[in-house]
């Protein structure tokens, strides 16, 4: 396998390294943003969504959203469809969570990674539990970047 695929995450709502749209922020409306995949490598048994943002004024910054189950040749994120699961956000539900970073503390960084495994994850960890656990599974990541501030 190359060192780097073609495995691709975007998202029609959220441009790359440009600020996210108020209407998915918490406080202005907490919208699900649409998420699009693309080429995922051979052998992928299913892709995970995880949307951190590290700058959080948290010890492991706070998680957004957490996915599993999502087919490997899926080239659209649907919540509905059948193996995919929701996993816990830094709030501990099992849901979308919107940017919503303190006042005035500057720009964050929301990154969205699609991880392609080569292997089920099993149940619906956490962030960590995921990356803790599933580390050796991951054939191939990619990423896109929103940001997002409060006055």
């Amino acid at each position: 396998m190359p060192l780097f695929a073609d495995l691709a995450i975007s998202s029609a709502d959220i441009q790359n390294l440009e600020r996210i749209p108020e209407n998915f922020s918490a406080d202005g409306g907490n919208d699900t943003p649409a998420v699009a995949f693309a080429g995922a490598p051979d052998g992928t048994v299913e892709l995970a969504l995880i949307v951190h943002d590290p700058d959080a004024p948290l010890p492991n910054g706070f998680t957004h959203w957490v996915v599993y189950g999502i087919a490997p040749d899926a080239t659209t994120l649907d919540l509905e469809a059948d193996g995919v699961r929701v996993g816990p956000n830094t709030l501990g539900e099992q849901s979308w969570f919107g940017p919503q970073p303190p006042a005035g503390h500057g720009e964050h960084h929301y990154y969205f990674w699609v991880f392609a495994l080569t292997t089920t994850v099993e149940g619906e960890p956490s962030r960590e539990g995921f990356l803790t656990t599933y580390a050796g599974n991951i054939a191939e990541q990619a990423r896109f970047v929103g940001t997002f501030s409060r006055p």
